[in-house]
């Protein structure tokens, strides 16, 4: 039950990071055998310098890519049912370039990309997944034809680059990326929105009965950290509260004394916020309209 609660969120989470970037289809539906491929992304030409923001998320997802993450560590048999639905796609592309009389570009074929917390030396071997180029560690390939790779999540380096992969490993390697994640700035724009996947995660855990190790584990680091953004969550509310009512103050004064607030009033009601109650409403009271505007309109 649990794995396809994690399988969930994955999908979830791998969307949400690259759906500003480019067309995100889940899940994708391969004939014979009704298989279905978890993730498949094709970047917008003009946002492919920005994929840069998500590391080595940004990197695979460079040209279009099949994503087949996984919460426990990929079988021999999960990795040939991933490499048969990218064969299975790759004819149904090829039958639709025939149909339509254009020739099929194999630089515009989808690469698949199997994403697991660990792998074997053994199942490694059996595939021929090798390490390439300026990969890096934990990035293996298979043969060229293939057009294929293995994420193994638990041996990339722990760097800001990997950040994003190493969120969809397990027990001290997820716990570590949720460290990390949550010292990030609160303007990051992934971090407010991965945040509510990981609490939507773990709602969905603490209704679920035999939970593992990690699983419990993963509860309790998210659970303080839930609580933290929630009381962040009501403070902002209380102090935004605040200021929609001394707005709302500012504003009836300046109709109470000149009439319907034009652009000029309205313009000086952001620098007026910015001072205490007590100051603002006496300079409401006192100064005429041209002298507000003078003090205030800059």
């Amino acid at each position: 039950m649990t794995r396809f609660i994690h399988d969930q969120f994955a999908k979830d989470y791998l969307e949400e990071l690259l759906s500003p970037y480019g067309e995100v289809k889940i899940p994708r539906r391969v004939p014979s055998e009704v298989r279905e491929i978890d993730i498949w992304f094709d970047p917008y030409p003009q946002t492919k310098s920005e994929l840069n923001h998500l590391g080595l998320l940004g990197k695979i997802s460079q040209s279009p890519t099949i994503l087949e993450p996984f919460r426990n560590p990929v079988t021999p048999d999960e990795i040939g049912d991933c490499l048969l639905k990218l064969l299975e796609l790759k004819s149904l592309l090829q039958r639709e370039a025939n149909r339509h009389k254009i020739k099929l570009n194999e630089v515009n074929l989808p690469r698949l990309w199997i994403l697991t917390p660990t792998a074997s030396s053994e199942i490694l071997s059996g595939v021929r997944a090798t390490i390439e180029g300026d990969w890096g560690e934990g990035i293996y390939f298979l043969g060229a034809t293939w057009r294929s790779a293995i994420v193994v999540i638990h041996q990339l380096p722990r760097t800001p680059d990997t950040l994003w992969l190493r969120l969809l490993g397990r027990g001290n390697v997820q716990k570590q990326a949720i460290n990390e994640l949550e010292s990030l700035a609160v303007t990051n724009p992934y971090r407010e929105t991965t945040l509510k996947l990981l609490y939507s995660l773990q709602k969905n855990l603490e209704i679920t009965q035999s939970l593992d190790e990690d699983d419990q584990e993963l509860i309790m680091r998210l659970s303080p950290l839930y609580q933290q953004d929630r009381e962040q969550a009501i403070r902002e509310g209380i102090e935004q509260g605040i200021e929609q009512g001394q707005r709302i103050v500012i504003e009836n004064l300046l109709k109470t004394r000149f009439g319907e607030l034009d652009a000029e009033l309205i313009r000086i009601i952001e620098s007026l916020l910015t001072l205490p109650p007590q100051e603002y409403t006496s300079l409401l009271l006192q100064l005429s309209r041209e002298e507000l505007i003078v003090r205030f309109g800059n």
